[in-house]
């Protein structure tokens, strides 16, 4: 614990490790603590976004409006379509409308939207004191020194010492290779292809619509959203191999290189395929789920640190806001109650991993569905069975998850435990002293 006046109390010193989503977030919600004083550590030289759009789920709204940043957001720089859907599922072949999600009972300030990577970025950045994060920030080695505290030493021969060490340093972790060394990742055979085209350009082709769009076959799907300002993204998912995956993140590609597995879908989209302007491709990765996210009594893991689910529910960041929510308010409550802060991860840890142990759960019965894919008959039956198995199921609970009331649940039972332990202590001593003699 630091102090720089000595009639102070000490403030908590936490490193950050990660500065996406989840670690401006982190440093957002920490500063706001008054005994803390937190860092935030990122590897790259600037600050930028690389991938085209991102979903703000309610979810994830909610957050951005708890951590003060909600406005920081310009509506114009935000794709919402008009007849208030929040995605559609149509048949890649004939165009067909299959299923279109509604939102119904959703705040109008909560409504989904889409927007590019950079919209959300520089709304959380703008929360962000400046001067508190540090780039150009590799870490390279944690060890933990005999009070308990990490000593950080960083690429570039930078070091630090800190009393709470926070990964959300994404899928790739360092933090989390630290605490499980033996946590291996796997490339999952696949690689997204996200690109981007002039939105005027693709909705004035016949059989377009302006929607967010799943567009479905029996092996592949594509996806298309107008993000606003005229641009357009599609992207795609591709069965890959080892050998033939990109290595790093965020790689140049061809439409070539994927467009070729949609040859069967409509003349429409083969025109959209042939408007895209730019390509990148990701190679998606997973690793064993972990059973903690956090360690040594004093590492928590948000965000993809946390959950290498390779962004299969579209609402990642929202996931990342929501550890960061519990999180924080959990280092509150074990501070207001004078707890080490090994007390308060517990229960930050109590709340998500079983929130995570339930997408993953989801995932399980996507695996069992792709089994009755392959018993189906033709395009059309085919994408009728997806649809049907992997898309018309109630997963909206995790937008609309209210991570508020499950925290003020959480810590009022435990605040109500702790109370019973401590009564039931005091009825124990008072018990003790009536059995010594002469005590009254």
């Amino acid at each position: 614990m630091s102090t720089t006046n000595t009639s102070s109390p000490p403030k908590l010193r936490i490193a950050v490790i990660g500065a996406g989503p989840a670690g401006l977030g982190a440093a957002i919600e920490f500063a706001k603590l008054p005994f803390v004083d937190v860092r935030v550590y990122e590897q790259a030289r600037e600050l930028r976004e690389i991938g085209a759009g991102i979903s703000i789920q309610q979810n994830t709204w909610r957050m951005l409006d708890v951590f003060g940043v909600y406005d920081n957001v310009d509506p114009k720089d935000l794709f919402r379509p008009v007849d208030g859907h929040a995605v559609q599922h149509r048949n890649g072949r004939t165009g067909e409308l299959l299923l279109s999600k509604g939102q119904k009972d959703t705040p109008p300030r909560y409504l989904h939207a889409r927007a590019l990577r950079s919209v959300l970025q520089k709304a959380l950045l703008r929360g962000v004191d400046k001067s508190k994060l540090r780039l150009s920030s590799r870490l390279v080695e944690v060890v933990q020194l005999p009070s308990g505290a990490f000593f950080l030493r960083f690429e570039d021969g930078h070091t630090d010492e800190v009393d709470l060490l926070v990964g959300a340093d994404g899928v790739r972790s360092v933090v989390r290779q630290f605490v499980y060394p033996d946590h291996r990742l796997k490339y999952i055979g696949t690689t997204a292809y996200r690109a981007l085209a002039d939105a005027r350009d693709i909705l004035s082709i016949p059989g377009i619509p302006d929607s967010v769009t799943f567009w479905h076959g029996p092996a592949d799907r594509l996806y298309t959203c107008n993000l606003n300002n005229n641009v357009y993204e599609i992207a795609a998912r591709v069965p890959q191999t080892d050998d033939t995956a990109p290595v790093s993140w965020g790689q140049d590609a061809s439409v070539e290189e994927f467009s070729w597995r949609y040859r069967v879908f409509s003349p429409a989209l083969q025109s959209v395929l042939e408007k895209i302007k730019e390509v990148k491709k990701f190679a998606l990765f997973s690793g064993p789920r972990l059973s903690r996210v956090i360690s040594h009594g004093s590492i928590a893991l948000i965000g993809d640190a946390s959950h290498p689910l390779s962004g299969a529910f579209g609402a990642g960041a929202g996931f990342a806001l929501e550890d960061v929510y519990v999180l924080t308010r959990a280092v509150k409550w074990a501070h207001d109650r004078g707890l080490p802060i090994s007390d308060g991860l517990e229960l930050f840890d109590r709340v998500r991993v079983p929130h995570y142990a339930a997408m993953y759960e989801i995932l399980d019965g996507y695996s069992k569905s792709d089994v009755s894919v392959k018993e189906t008959d033709g395009f059309d039956e085919a994408v009728s069975v997806i649809v049907a198995n992997k898309w018309d199921d109630d997963h909206g609970w995790l937008y609309r998850y209210d991570v508020e009331e499950v925290w003020r649940k959480t810590q009022e039972a435990e605040d109500a435990r702790l109370a019973e332990v401590e009564q039931r202590s005091s009825s124990l001593l008072s018990t003790e002293r009536d059995l010594i003699p002469g005590s009254r």
